[in-house]
């Protein structure tokens, strides 16, 4: 047994060294280009991060601002640095950053076309749409199933052969643990990988949905007003950084480089994908041309059934709160009544 243990192990381990004397001049651009990618949003969350902390850092003084720089930090800096310097060498031509773990999954994809046809890249497409937009979509799900192809192989090899060698040691019942354990972990990280993306995606959803009542509103009453829909879309944009407006603010910036409101408004809906946002830009795209008072009834509707659902996803919030605070309830109910009927049966039993 430990020899065929051994063997699949060899064999896998045989397969990933295969595909990394494949690797080609594209494979390390796409991968350097995303490591340089995720290095530029480290650095934005960083600095967003410093941001916040200073402003409630101004809100202190004297020896109550001493106590909460130790709590509240704002050094992010040497980091920055460290991640500044690390893509200037990337864009050098210099890979050391780089993982090779992940690399086969790139070769992967390039030779076997019908991966990138698969119903997985286009789950995951979708998700990087919304997430990095139409720009940075396609690097970021090639790099994502990377992973998802590379670390199995080399993950389920290591505890083969960690666990072949164990139980070569005489220490069987250890070696079937390894054996069964090991590659189960590996591939429950592996989909951990995937699911992070996905739950990403649905928490901005989520989260888009609640900012929308608020936003369709301010650019009813704005446009109601008489501004002009380009302008009262551009206000309310830049009146918070949170992820709707933040869309808005992205969009808004197209149109002022001449992009076309279609385009523009069409990768709006793209990056949101809710129903919601899908619904005012269509509203916006089709009545672009009929003057503010038809817009305004529209952007009128819109808010009130923006907040009516609103309403709902509250109260359906609430009643799931509820259902999920039973158990603990009942729980607690169950432990009360043992803990007042265990003496009183234990003094008629004394009885």
């Amino acid at each position: 047994m430990t020899i065929a243990i051994l063997a699949l192990a060899t064999a896998l381990a045989a397969v990933w060294l295969i595909f990394m004397s494949m690797i080609t001049k594209e494979d390390w651009i796409a991968a350097a280009y995303n490591k340089v990618l995720d290095n530029i949003h480290a650095i934005d969350r960083m600095r967003l991060k410093d941001m916040s902390n200073q402003e409630k850092l101004a809100g202190y003084h004297g020896i109550a601002l001493r106590v909460m720089r130790i709590f509240i930090r704002v050094d992010s800096e040497k980091q920055i640095a460290k991640l500044e310097s690390q893509n200037s060498q990337l864009q050098r031509g210099r890979l050391k950053a780089l993982r090779i773990f992940v690399m086969p999954g790139y070769v992967l994809q390039r030779k076997y076309e019908t991966i990138n046809r698969s119903g997985l890249h286009k789950t995951i497409l979708t998700q990087n749409l919304e997430l990095y937009g139409r720009k940075h979509a396609e690097n970021k799900t090639k790099q994502l199933l990377a992973k998802l192809l590379s670390y199995p192989i080399i993950g389920v090899a290591l505890p083969l052969v960690v666990g072949a060698f164990v139980m070569g040691l005489g220490v069987t019942t250890t070696g079937m643990a390894i054996l069964g354990i090991g590659p189960i972990l590996v591939l429950v990280l592996v989909y951990a990988m995937y699911d992070e993306v996905s739950d990403r995606a649905k928490k901005r959803r989520e989260a888009i949905a609640r900012q929308f009542p608020n936003v369709v509103s301010k650019l009813a009453l704005l446009v109601t007003s008489g501004m002009i829909m380009d302008k009262a879309w551009k206000e309310t944009a830049y009146s918070q950084e949170l992820e709707l407006y933040k869309e808005m603010q992205a969009t808004s910036l197209e149109l002022d480089n001449l992009v076309s409101p279609e385009a523009a408004y069409g990768a709006f809906i793209d990056r949101c994908n809710t129903k919601e946002t899908a619904k005012l830009a269509s509203a916006i795209m089709q009545n672009l041309s009929k003057g503010n008072a038809e817009i305004g009834l529209l952007l009128k509707g819109l808010a009130k059934e923006a907040w009516a659902e609103r309403r709902h996803t509250a109260k359906r919030d609430s009643e799931k709160a509820n259902s999920k605070l039973m158990i603990p309830t009942m729980l607690l109910f169950i432990t009360i009544l043992i803990i007042i009927m265990v003496p009183i049966a234990m003094n008629f039993s004394g009885i």
